[in-house]
């Protein structure tokens, strides 16, 4: 909506947007100023006025429109701009605030920047899904082969259904349930986890997802850093000072400044005329203090930073507070600004002696170190833009009635302002360097005719319709001229902890991370060097802004020529690659070491998830922590949230949910690698047990000339897929092959299972051969030691059989459990006991002799050792990279 009216005696206020745009700080909102101006408030019914307004869009940092009031004598034009409106779901967080809405239901621009969620499927089910299809195929096949190897001989239609359902246990039905309870066990594993408290698993459907990751979208504010600012370094071209040396410049601002220039250092001429404020004047050399008064003084007034008071207890209930009421003092200030910077900044000032008491549109007062209050006017306010990168202030003093002209700004647009030097570059470079971001501070002297002038010139610009913001821009470059340089600052992100560590170990293990966030392009590059996303050594290739298909493809040829460089891009050059080159960007993008999108909208974030998802087929991960990565979180192949200072709604919306970013190692190394190699040994382990039995079927029905007859039937088949094998078959989702210190030391580990290789169709026809090869053994066997009767074949090849599958089990563990003992041996035990009342198909008598004992043994040592000697030569002539570790 427009902001017309609010209650704070300042006509503006401030807004939270962390769910719109991820940032934490408060943006201060401008109410129109005529609305604003009403006698009381309902007056703002009896005015005739309306509202001229762009058609909606998804950029959420601009806006463009006009208000008029027609009923007054000439009619009032107002021009609105990004800070006069109040986009939904942002929450005001001083005053009340009154509005006329433009924007409602799916034109908000919170509703078109979300996404639809859409339902995850893991890469895991997807392939098991491709087998089982291949399993079905078989089943089909293998009937039609048993009805044509029985001529077609009567009602061959009934056999080969008869033949369809005898073979049913190709299929493995079981697999769903086994995978399901595993899924969840292993999001169990993952709360449990001691190293890495308070994850949580919000879906049971992707745990193996962890372990095929290939790329790593994160955001960077409240993500990769703490979102708190340090404020660590004041360079004055001749001097610079550290964290360690502030005090001297709260000695030099304890004593008051000298007036004149020309007293202030000896080297200089005594008879120095008094300065004027032309910039005629002859330049003179000024003391270093005067130079800390001066510097000290522009970075206390360039901002846009409110103090904000907290009202006392016990008063409250009114909305108009009176003055007195307010606790002014200083332990009760808190400071309140667009961007944490800001606040650092003047958080600074305060503690080095200059503070800043109080703030409205129209004026700001400062307090010296010795007690005096300094007011001064703002006669005008440039705030800062991404396409600016830089903002200013007019303020005048009231004592002395000066004008000056304060501005700060990043380093690229403010080197061509400042009156030369041969510092500014080199300085600017090592402090981003150290990872910090770094401000120049300038000022120009003006006089009441240059203001005046340059005063109409601006409201005559503010009210054109037709390329507003040019002809702003083009006023207020006339005073940006041969500016006095005053300093440089250096302020520190802090990164959240271990930061560098973890983005070294996803590395190691060939993630690729890209970093998107909705910052600024300076601040995205420094945090990308310090936390080491883009390593010192590495070239960065920040991407020019383009708007049309001839420049984006420019400048596209202009980074393929780059190599091994990291690409820094900001989101409209980003929207319009997409629109005219997806395939290229995606092409160049991916061989890239490291991506940073900086000034990303929500929905850009989301479809840069998907469009790595359609060009690689890869599997991406997104993190974040705020309600703009909402998106992003719900379109990646895997989701993770991290509980931070902007809420809970990333964390809410993801499929797991971590308190630290340094979680995501162990989250990825350990439980995701382990999840999905326990997940596809158990599903073909499954699979191979519906096979082993349908392989005995086969043999069966093929010896006694192809009839359709059932081999084991009722509680025997039943008992053969639960009781006698389930548990040791699900203890597979115990084991691990290496230690968890063991993946976290060597992530290269990592590295394999994005190939896919634990779970192919390589290995399952392995398996299946095994299976053919047990299933072969076990009833030939049983039928080779034929006794007189029938029934004993039944039992021999039965007990064959569930012992086979015991130790196949024991075969495929890597690393034993003390439950995988217990399970083997129950499952066995369970067998032993049952034999006593499965009369109806066992004959007790002959179960009880040495020779069914030595006929199972010797049909089991014939299924079971040669896989063993073939395990023991294959790990001793081709071990898998785990072993190495372990040995």
């Amino acid at each position: 909506m427009v902001f017309l009216r609010t209650s704070e005696k300042a006509g503006s206020c401030f807004i939270r947007t962390d769910q719109l745009d991820g940032e934490t700080d408060w943006k201060l909102k401008v109410a129109v100023s005529c609305t604003q101006r009403l006698p009381a408030l309902g007056d703002l019914f009896s005015i005739s006025a309306y509202v001229y307004a762009q058609k909606p869009q998804l950029d959420i940092h601009s806006f463009e429109g006009t208000f008029t009031r027609e009923d007054s004598e000439p009619p009032i034009h107002e021009s609105l701009s990004i800070e006069n409106t109040l986009w939904a779901g942002t929450v005001v967080a001083s005053g009340t605030v009154i509005g006329v809405v433009i924007y409602t239901g799916k034109e908000t621009r919170s509703v078109m920047n979300t996404s639809n969620p859409k339902n995850k499927v893991g890469l895991l089910d997807l392939e098991l899904n491709h087998l089982t299809k291949a399993l079905f195929v078989a089943l089909v096949a293998l009937s039609v082969v048993m009805v044509t190897l029985q001529g077609f001989v009567g009602s061959w239609c009934r056999n080969l259904f008869r033949f369809l359902l005898l073979f049913s246990y190709i299929i493995p039905i079981s697999l769903r349930v086994n995978l399901d309870m595993g899924k969840a066990a292993y999001g169990w594993m993952i709360m449990k986890d001691e190293s890495i408290p308070g994850t949580v698993v919000r879906t049971s459907t992707i745990p193996e997802e962890l372990g095929r990751l290939v790329y790593l979208l994160t955001d960077k504010t409240g993500t990769l850093t703490q979102n708190e600012m340090v404020f660590k370094r004041l360079h004055l071209g001749t001097v610079s000072y550290g964290a360690d040396t502030m005090d001297e410049i709260q000695n030099h601002l304890m004593n008051p400044c000298p007036q004149a220039p020309s007293q202030a250092s000896g080297n200089s001429a005594s008879s120095a005329p008094p300065r004027k404020a032309q910039s005629s004047a002859p330049k003179v050399r000024k003391s270093v203090r005067s130079r800390v008064h001066e510097a000290v003084k522009a970075i206390a007034l360039c901002h846009n930073v409110s103090p904000v008071y907290e009202p006392r207890a016990g008063v409250g209930g009114e909305a108009e507070r009176t003055e007195a009421d307010q606790d002014f003092s200083d332990g009760n200030r808190t400071y309140q600004a667009a961007s944490p910077d800001e606040v650092a900044l003047v958080q600074w000032t305060e503690s080095v002696g200059l503070t800043l008491v109080s703030r409205d549109l129209a004026s700001m007062q400062l307090r010296t170190p010795s007690g005096q209050i300094q007011t001064y006017s703002v006669l005008q306010m440039f705030p800062f833009t991404s396409e600016s990168k830089r903002m200013g202030v007019i303020v005048r003093d009231e004592s002395t009635a000066e004008i000056t002209f304060y501005m700060k700004g990043a380093d690229v647009a403010m080197s061509t302002i400042v009156q030369y030097n041969d510092w500014l570059e080199e300085e600017c470079g090592n402090m981003a360097r150290e990872g910090l971001r770094t401000l120049v501070v300038a000022k120009r002297a003006l006089t009441e005719e240059q203001y005046q002038d340059f005063e109409s010139r601006y409201s005559q610009a503010k009210l054109s319709l037709h390329d507003r913001a040019l002809k702003v821009a083009a006023v207020i470059e006339s005073l940006e001229r041969e500016m006095e340089l005053l300093c440089l600052t250096g302020v520190e992100d802090q990164l959240q902890a271990d930061v560098r560590p973890t983005l070294e170990m996803l590395r190691n293990a060939g993630i690729k991370i890209w970093m998107l966030t909705g910052d600024k392009l300076e601040t995205a590059t420094c945090i990308a060097k310090s936390s080491h996303l883009v390593s010192r050594t590495q070239d960065i290739h920040v991407f020019r802004p383009v708007t049309t298909r001839g420049e984006a493809h420019l400048e596209l040829n202009a980074f393929r020529r780059k190599h091994d460089c990291a690409l820094v891009i900001p989101g409209d050059s980003l929207e319009v690659c997409l629109k005219y080159y997806e395939h290229e960007l995606a092409e160049l993008a991916c061989q890239c070491p490291a991506v940073v999108c900086c000034r990303c909208s929500p929905t850009q974030k989301a479809r840069v998830v998907k469009l790595l998802q359609r060009h690689t087929g890869r599997r991406t991960c997104a993190v974040g922590d705020g309600g703009n990565d909402v998106s992003m979180i719900q379109a990646a192949d895997c989701g993770i949230g991290i509980e931070g200072k902007e809420g809970r709604q990333a964390s809410l919306a993801a499929d797991f949910s971590i308190t630290q970013f340094r979680h995501i190692g162990r989250l990825l190394m350990v439980h995701g690698r382990s999840s999905y190699k326990r997940s596809a040994a158990l599903g073909q382990f499954v699979m191979h047990r519906g096979l082993i039995i349908s392989t005995m079927q086969a043999v069966f029905s093929s010896v006694f000339y192809f009839a359709s007859v059932p081999l084991y039937q009722g509680f025997l088949m039943v008992g053969y897929a639960t009781i006698y094998t389930m548990f040791p078959v699900f203890s597979l989702v115990l084991d691990q092959d290496v230690k968890p210190e063991m993946a976290m030391l060597y992530p290269e580990l990592y590295k394999d299972l994005t190939k896919g290789r634990s779970l192919s169709f390589k290995t399952f026809l392995v398996w299946v051969l095994i299976s053919i090869y047990q299933g072969g053994i076990l009833m030939y066997g049983a039928l080779l030691l034929f006794e007189s009767e029938f029934v004993h074949v039944l039992a021999i090849s039965f007990t064959a059989l569930i012992l086979t599958e015991l130790l196949m089990v024991a075969l495929t563990v890597r690393t034993w459990h003390w439950l995988m003992v217990v399970a083997e041996v129950l499952s066995l035990g369970c067998y032993v006991a049952s034999l006593a009342f499965l009369n109806e198909y066992f004959d007790v008598a002959f179960i009880t002799t040495v020779t069914f004992v030595w006929k199972v043994s010797a049909i089991t040592m014939v299924s079971c050792l040669p896989l063993y000697v073939l395990k023991y030569l294959r790990r001793k002539l081709s071990p898998p990279s785990y072993c190495k570790l372990t040995s």
